[in-house]
């Protein structure tokens, strides 16, 4: 289910089958660099989406935390888990970040939730069928993941 009205209420009619929220974290950066800021977040998006599609009913895709590339100090980190801690107070027992800023491996230690960091492969290149392929292909990897971290707490 994805951060929409319609998808919201069907969430909040089955909470207790959507166990798990999905949040994409996008680095933005403005001036040098944001040629692979954008393809990034195009990544990132695209990656999601298919894995909100892989998995409905069971994952809530939040919309993106969004933070200035430069700024990855305390407030981001900070600002984030704010995010986290309504997350999980709401009843989600799993949290997952997905991003391709490696800046983020270093301070995953410092989140509940699990994070997945993926390098951004540039799609401007590839036809929509070519993305298909190569975003279905990285969601497949990604499903091992999901899936253990599951069967870890049932």
């Amino acid at each position: 289910m994805k951060w929409l009205p319609q998808d919201v209420e069907t969430y909040s009619a089955a909470k207790e089958y959507v166990d798990t929220a999905v949040v994409p974290l996008y680095s933005i950066t403005i001036g040098k660099g944001v040629k692979q800021s954008a393809a990034a977040s195009e990544f990132i998006t695209l990656l999601t989406n298919y894995l909100e599609r892989q998995f409905t009913g069971r994952i809530l895709l939040f919309p993106p935390f969004t933070y200035l590339g430069n700024e990855q100090d305390e407030k981001v980190l900070t600002d984030l888990k704010k995010w986290e801690e309504s997350i999980l107070d709401a009843g989600f027992k799993h949290v997952f970040y997905v991003t391709s800023d490696f800046e983020w491996r270093s301070r995953e230690g410092e989140l509940n939730g699990t994070l997945i960091w993926l390098p951004a492969i540039p799609l401007e290149q590839m036809n929509d069928t070519q993305k298909l392929t190569m975003i279905d292909s990285q969601v497949q990897q990604l499903l091992t993941i999901f899936t253990q971290k599951w069967q870890k707490s049932d």
